[in-house]
């Protein structure tokens, strides 16, 4: 049995092993009354306060873990293995362990996570005796086996090929050999056996407890850049599920379901139109609305002109208006012994096709359009924004001119509003549609079309602002002469038009929150807007 001084370095031997256009138009840059009003300062959403959240890396994970578990040890007054082993349990949720404690006891809450304290055991009162090994039936004298804090004593044969195998299968906690006994094994125990004959499995152990802090910890998610920067974030036990952060590296994420942020779109919305969008359920409805199979040959065929006889590779004559096979006796108008003016049902699968693919046009063009303009605005007009901006504050002798920092507010407003406006149409297309599958409530859906008025009439002003601020922006300034009147106007007109866009995007978030998720049956949510953009995980100190 280890003692308690006999601690191992996990950190170290886990290192280790790792190291192996013009805005100069009149009805451009005049602001309307209306729009001022807009941007009045009891108007604009309160922002709410920032999200605290943490970058762990590698260097700084150990020191990241050992604060949650001093936190432990101190408030149950117990060892950190003990602590480890009921932060695990309760997947790093300190308010769960307090919540338990209150509840339960502390007694209780320790042995339903498999936290033994010390017992004592004649295996330990008496060490110059044997005993017999109920693994192998084996009997040892006591330098050769090791006791849990359980009681329970097996040879140390046993318990090494016993917590080799069970490393080998992944487990971070091993619980004791003794029949039905939920205790968790030591971890110094575990690693002393392991490094003298496995020492591979002992490293592994050894990270796989570094690990359990990233892996099972609903507070920490890996970020999920492309190529890994190697940091995970993790945000407070107070911060909302729907959170979105952005990491040191640069990439913004939501929190809930480690995709690239997507508000005003929940996670359940977003992931269905990834799959729609990449996968090939579109490219079926247009082909369904689009061709007609040939009834001998079943290969879809495509009509550009032509009278309604068609003639397929194969020789075979079809009608284009219902499919049906014909002879190749023709007029323009008519086609000899075929007539399908009478309805038939089947017509109506490719009616709801062609409807579904107009409507899935719609919105879909609209959040393209949106994000090729976000990536146009970002890399070709955020360069020239900078450069103008350097410019003006060279300007020494235009005292009112040299502040060149709203240029840049005004950029970073316009490329989040476009975002906004991108996902808002993905929202759009399940909110108001039948291929979301969490159904509205039947007895709301005259509120749905009420707030689809509402959440539309938002998106169109923002849509129209934010195309007013893009020009506003794109706007040259001559260098020589200096044209200080038109610098000051652009710079009033973006600033008013940026505080706009902002208002008009809490609009649509607040629509969306209070108005249309409460009408679904599933239970959903958004993160809350930041007019700032996602709020930056900082680098967690050592």
């Amino acid at each position: 049995m280890a003692s308690d001084e006999e601690c191992y370095d996990y950190e170290s031997d886990y290192y280790d092993e790792d190291d192996g256009n013009g805005g100069g138009e009149d009805d451009d840059d005049a602001m309307e009354a209306d729009d001022e009003d807009a941007v009045e300062e009891e108007d604009t959403p309160a922002p709410d306060r920032p999200v605290d959240c943490w970058a762990i890396t590698k260097e700084s994970l150990s020191t990241a873990q050992q604060e949650d578990l001093s936190m432990v040890m101190n408030l149950l007054n117990i060892k950190q293995h003990h602590a480890r082993a009921l932060l695990i349990h309760h997947r790093w949720k300190t308010d769960s362990i307090y919540d338990h404690f209150d509840r339960k006891g502390r007694d209780r809450m320790l042995r339903e996570a498999g936290v033994v304290l010390q017992v004592n055991n004649s295996c330990r009162a008496s060490p110059s005796r044997t005993v017999n090994c109920m693994v192998c039936f084996d009997e040892f004298s006591m330098g050769v086996v090791s006791t849990m804090e359980c009681g329970h004593c097996f040879c140390n044969d046993c318990w090494t090929e016993y917590f080799k195998t069970s490393v080998d299968s992944g487990k971070k906690q091993i619980r004791c050999m003794g029949v039905k006994c939920p205790a968790i094994c030591e971890e110094a125990v575990v690693h002393r056996l392991l490094g003298r004959r496995y020492p591979d499995a002992a490293r592994r152990f050894a990270r796989f407890l570094l690990e359990s802090y990233l892996e099972d910890n609903d507070f920490v998610k890996w970020c999920p850049s492309v190529p890994h920067c190697g940091r995970a974030i993790r945000v407070g036990a107070s911060e909302p599920r729907y959170c979105e952060v952005e990491c040191p590296c640069g990439l913004c994420f939501c929190f809930g379901c480690a995709s690239a942020a997507h508000s005003p779109c929940p996670c359940t919305m977003w992931d269905q139109w990834e799959v729609k969008c990449h996968g090939e359920s579109e490219t079926i409805n247009w082909i369904l609305a689009n061709t007609k199979n040939c009834p001998k040959c079943y290969k879809p065929i495509v009509k550009e002109d032509g009278c309604n006889l068609v003639r397929c590779k194969c020789g075979q004559c079809l009608c284009w208006l219902c499919g049906g096979a014909t002879g190749s006796e023709h007029t323009w108008t008519t086609i000899a012994n075929h007539s399908c003016n009478r309805f038939v049902a089947e017509e109506k699968k490719v009616d709801d096709a062609k409807r579904h693919l107009h409507r899935y046009t719609h919105y879909y063009d609209r959040f393209k359009i949106h994000g090729d303009s976000y990536k146009t605005e970002r890399e070709k007009l955020g360069p020239a924004v900078e450069e103008r901006a350097r410019w003006l504050e060279t300007l020494q002798d235009h005292a009112l001119l040299r502040d060149g920092g709203w240029l840049a507010e005004a950029h970073g407003d316009l490329l989040r509003s476009r975002q906004v406006l991108s996902r808002s149409y993905v929202f759009a297309y399940f909110m108001f549609g039948e291929d979301y599958q969490g159904k509205v409530r039947r007895t709301e859906r005259g509120e749905v079309a009420m707030a689809q008025v509402l959440f539309e009439d938002y998106q169109e002003q923002l849509e129209s602002h934010v195309e007013r601020l893009s020009k506003v922006l794109a706007t040259e300034f001559l260098p020589d002469p200096v044209e200080e009147d038109k610098i000051l106007g652009g710079k009033q007109d973006a600033l008013n038009l940026a505080k706009i866009v902002r208002t008009h995007c809490g609009e649509i978030y607040k629509c969306i929150q209070d108005e249309l998720l409460p009408l679904l049956l599933d239970n959903v949510d958004i993160a809350t807007y930041r007019p700032r953009g996602p709020d930056k995980a900082k680098e967690f100190q050592q």
